[in-house]
C-alpha cells in the first residue's frame, strides 16, 4: 500500500510535458505505471522510481486490496533460475495460440524443411474448425540457457475452468490484449484469477500491426482493469511488451519493434520469478491435467512442488482429510521443444508428466512417505444445465454405435475425470442425465465430441441453475454482455436486449461509427440471443459475455416468437409437398430426406406450431403436367448443433446421431398436456 505522505510527495514531483491533451507517459526500466484516468504515459528515462498519480490514489481509496495467499515454501527452498513457468491468458481471438506458434518457430523447435500447420497447439479437430482453443495444453521452449514452460489456455468464458485449473502450475502469466479491442470480458475473468494467486503479470499488447491499433488506449484501459480488481501497487506496475504474434515481432515501444520475439523472451526471463524449490524435501506434486496414450495408459501432468519425482519410484496418492493409497511411477516425461521426452527424474519447480498410475485423478497429490497432500483444485460453479437421455424416436439406433444408457454413463464418467467445470446428475428416469456446465457452449462441445465418437442420444433445451438466497427468495445468474455493432443497428440491439430483461450500463459510439454497449442481463435472456442479434444486425454484431453474479429473479422472458412446422406423417420429403409448405415458413429439411411424425421440419412464420404434410406425393393422372406451373423451391436452412440448441423451446428435443441432427417435439410433454 502506498501511504498518503508518499502520494503527496509524488504529486509534487515535476512531470514532463504532455504529448497530447489527454496523454501522459511514464516509463521505468522495464515497467509501466499509469497516470491520469484517460492518460497513457509521458516518457522519462530515469531510474527505477515509481510515479503513482492521483488516479492511483483514488483507485486505492475506493478499491479494497484482496489478500493473496502466498504458497508455502520450505525454508531451504532456493530459486531455480534455469526454469520459467508461464501461462498465456486472454479473451477469445486475441491471438494466444498464434503467438505460441511464433515462439515455437523462433526457438528452433521445427526443422527448416518441416511443414508446420497454423495454430499447432490447437490439435483437436473441433478447435481447428471453430478457430478457438478448448483444452489447455503445455509445451516448453529453450531461450539461451533457460527452459520456458508455456501453457496455452482457452479464451472463451465457457471454458474458464481450464484456465483456473492450470494457473496452479505457473509463476507468471502473459496477459494478451488486442491492440484495437482492449480488455474484454474474459480478460477480466482470467486476470482476476491470476491476481488472486499472486502471479506476476506481463501485459502483451498483441496485433500491434492491426489497422486502427491504439496501444496507448489499450494500456490505459488495462491499468483501469487492474485497479478495479483490487491489484496491489506492485502488481499495477506491470511491464508492457508490444507484439504481433502473426509476424513474430515484439518491442518495448510500439514504434520501436524488433524483427523477432526476443524482447518478449527477455521480458519473461527478467520479469517472471523463477520457481522456488527444495529438491531435498519429500515429494509433493499436484495433478492438474490428464492425458491418455494407447501404449502407456493414463498420463498425469502437474508441477513438482517439492522433492524429486523419479522413474520406478514408490509413492502415495491422496487428498487432504482422506486416507492415501500406494502407487508406483513407471515413467517420467518432460515437455521440450513440442516433444514429450522420457527422463529419469524431475526436480521441484519443473512441469512434468508421469505414467503408471491408472487411477489418479485431477486435484490429487502424488507424494512421498510422510509428506502432506496439497489443497485440491476448486473451480467456479456451473450456471447452465441440459438434460441428456437415450434416443427413443422412430429412427433410433440406425446411425449410432453407442446407444444405451450404460454407454452414455460410462462416457460421461470418463469426461468428469478431466473436465472439472462439468457436473453430471441423475435425471428423472434411469436413462436420463443432467449435464451442468459454465454455459451452453461448454456443454455443446461435449455433445459434438460424443457425436463424432459414435454416440446417439437426445438433449433438451438449456436451463439456468437457480438458487435460494438467505431470505429464501429465488435468485438466478446474471452476466455482463458486451455488444459491438454498427451505429445503424443500435436500435435493433437495444430492443432485443430490453425484451430479455437486460439493463444498460454503458453505451459509447466512436468516430468510426461503431457502438459498444454494456448490459447486465439474466443468463436466461442470453439463451438463443446470439442468432437473434446476428439476424437483426445482418451478421455485423459481436456479442461477448461473462458471468457476473446471482441476482433477483427477473420474471418471465419471451424467448422465441415463431412456432415450428411439424411433420404430419412419416415418410420421405417430396418436392411437390415442399411447394406449398414453404409458404408457411422456412424449411430445414430437403426433398428426399426421411422424416417422422412429430419431427420439426421448419420454422413457422407466425407464433404457434403448425402441422404440415411434407410427404405428400402428386397424384398420377393421364393429364399432361403444365411446364409453366413449375415452381422453384427455396433453399432450406441448415441448422448446426449450436443453432438447434438455441432454437428449441421447452417442449422440444434435439436428436443427436453421428450422421444427423434433428429437432422433434417431446412426446412426454405432449402426453402430459393431453392428460392435463
Amino acid at each position: 500500500r502506498v501511504c498518503v505522505r508518499t502520494l503527496c510527495l509524488r504529486a509534487q514531483e515535476p512531470r514532463t510535458p504532455h504529448t497530447h491533451p489527454h496523454t501522459h507517459r511514464i516509463t521505468t526500466m522495464s515497467a509501466h505505471a499509469r497516470t491520469a484516468p484517460a492518460a497513457t504515459f509521458a516518457r522519462t528515462q530515469s531510474t527505477h522510481t515509481s510515479a503513482k498519480t492521483r488516479h492511483v490514489a483514488a483507485a486505492r481509496t475506493t478499491t479494497r486490496t484482496k489478500a493473496v495467499a502466498e504458497p508455502e515454501t520450505s525454508s531451504k527452498a532456493v530459486p531455480r533460475d534455469e526454469i520459467r513457468n508461464i501461462a498465456i491468458i486472454a479473451h477469445v481471438d486475441h491471438g494466444k495460440t498464434t503467438l505460441v506458434d511464433s515462439m515455437l518457430a523462433q526457438s528452433k523447435v521445427f526443422r527448416e524443411n518441416e511443414k508446420v500447420e497454423e495454430r499447432i497447439m490447437d490439435s483437436n479437430d473441433l478447435e481447428r474448425e471453430r478457430g478457438i482453443t478448448i483444452l489447455s495444453k503445455n509445451t516448453a521452449v529453450t531461450y539461451k540457457d533457460k527452459k520456458i514452460n508455456i501453457i496455452d489456455t482457452p479464451g472463451h468464458a465457457d471454458f474458464g475452468g481450464e484456465v483456473e485449473r492450470v494457473l496452479n502450475m505457473v509463476d507468471g502469466v502473459l496477459l494478451l490484449v488486442d491492440s484495437v479491442e482492449g480488455p474484454m470480458p474474459q480478460t477480466r475473468f482470467v486476470l482476476k484469477k491470476a491476481l488472486e494467486l499472486g502471479l506476476k503479470v506481463v501485459v502483451v499488447v498483441n496485433k500491434i500491426d492491426r489497422e486502427g491499433a491504439r496501444p496507448d488506449y489499450v494500456v490505459d484501459m488495462t491499468f483501469d482493469l487492474f485497479c478495479s480488481l483490487g491489484a496491489t501497487d506492485e502488481q499495477c506496475e506491470f511491464p508492457v511488451v508490444y507484439a504481433s504474434g502473426f509476424q513474430g515481432i515484439a518491442g518495448m515501444e510500439p514504434d520501436q519493434m524488433s524483427d523477432s520475439l526476443e524482447p518478449l523472451f527477455e521480458a519473461i526471463c527478467n520479469e517472471v520469478n523463477p520457481p522456488m524449490a527444495d529438491v531435498n524435501a519429500p515429494l509433493q506434486m499436484l495433478i492438474t491435467n490428464l492425458d491418455y496414450d494407447d501404449f502407456k495408459g493414463r498420463i498425469a501432468l502437474g508441477r513438482v512442488r517439492a522433492g524429486t519425482v523419479s522413474k520406478s519410484q514408490q509413492i502415495k496418492i491422496g487428498v487432504p482429510g482422506e486416507p492415501s493409497r500406494n502407487g508406483k511411477i513407471n515413467e517420467v516425461f518432460i515437455y521440450n521443444n513440442f516433444v514429450r521426452n522420457a527422463i529419469d527424474s524431475v526436480g521441484a519447480g519443473d512441469i512434468c508428466a508421469i505414467a503408471g498410475l491408472d487411477d489418479v485423478m485431477i486435484g490429487e497429490t502424488i507424494m512421498a512417505e510422510g509428506a502432506v497432500p496439497l489443497p485440491t483444485i476448486t473451480v467456479e460453479e456451473p450456471t447452465v444445465r441440459m438434460a441428456m437421455s437415450v434416443n427413443t424416436f422412430p429412427f433410433a439406433g440406425q446411425e449410432g454405435k453407442y446407444v444405451t444408457s450404460r454407454n452414455l454413463k460410462a462416457r460421461l464418467d470418463q469426461e468428469l475425470e478431466r473436465n472439472l467445470a462439468l457436473k453430471v446428475e441423475p435425471g428423472d428416469t434411469a436413462d436420463s442425465f443432467i449435464l451442468c456446465g459454465r454455459g451452453a457452449l461448454h456443454i455443446t462441445i461435449l455433445i459434438e465430441t460424443m457425436r463424432r465418437e459414435g454416440y446417439e442420444f437426445t438433449i433438451g433445451p438449456p436451463e439456468v441453475i437457480t438458487k435460494q438466497d438467505a431470505n429464501g427468495h429465488k435468485v438466478e445468474p446474471y452476466e455482463e454482455a458486451y455488444v459491438e455493432v454498427p451505429e445503424e443497428y443500435t436500435g435493433s440491439c437495444v430492443d432485443l436486449l430490453s425484451t430479455r430483461k437486460g439493463q444498460m450500463l454503458d453505451l459509447v459510439t466512436d468516430d468510426k461509427g461503431m457502438t459498444r454497449m454494456k448490459y447486465k442481463i439474466p443468463t436466461r435472456g442470453l439463451l438463443g440471443l446470439r442468432n437473434a442479434i446476428l439476424t437483426a444486425t445482418r451478421g455485423t454484431a459481436v456479442l461477448n459475455t461473462n458471468f457476473d453474479d446471482y441476482g433477483e429473479w427477473a420474471g418471465d422472458i419471451s424467448m422465441r416468437e415463431n412456432g415450428s412446422l411439424i411433420a404430419h406423417e412419416t415418410g420421405a420429403v417430396t418436392s411437390y409437398a415442399c411447394m406449398s409448405a414453404q409458404d408457411r415458413g422456412i424449411l430445414i429439411v430437403k426433398p428426399g430426406a426421411n422424416v417422422y411424425e412429430g419431427q420439426v421440419i421448419g420454422i413457422h412464420q407466425r407464433s404457434g406450431d403448425l402441422k404440415v404434410n411434407v410427404c405428400k406425393k402428386k397424384a398420377a393422372t393421364n393429364v399432361r403436367s403444365n411446364k409453366d406451373a413449375t415452381v422453384v423451391l427455396n433453399e432450406s436452412k441448415e441448422l448446426s448443433l449450436d443453432d438447434c440448441v438455441e432454437y428449441i423451446s421447452q417442449d422440444e428435443l434435439v436428436e443427436v446421431t453421428p450422421l444427423s441432427i434433428r429437432i422433434a417435439k417431446n412426446p412426454k410433454i405432449k402426453s402430459r398436456n393431453k392428460q392435463n
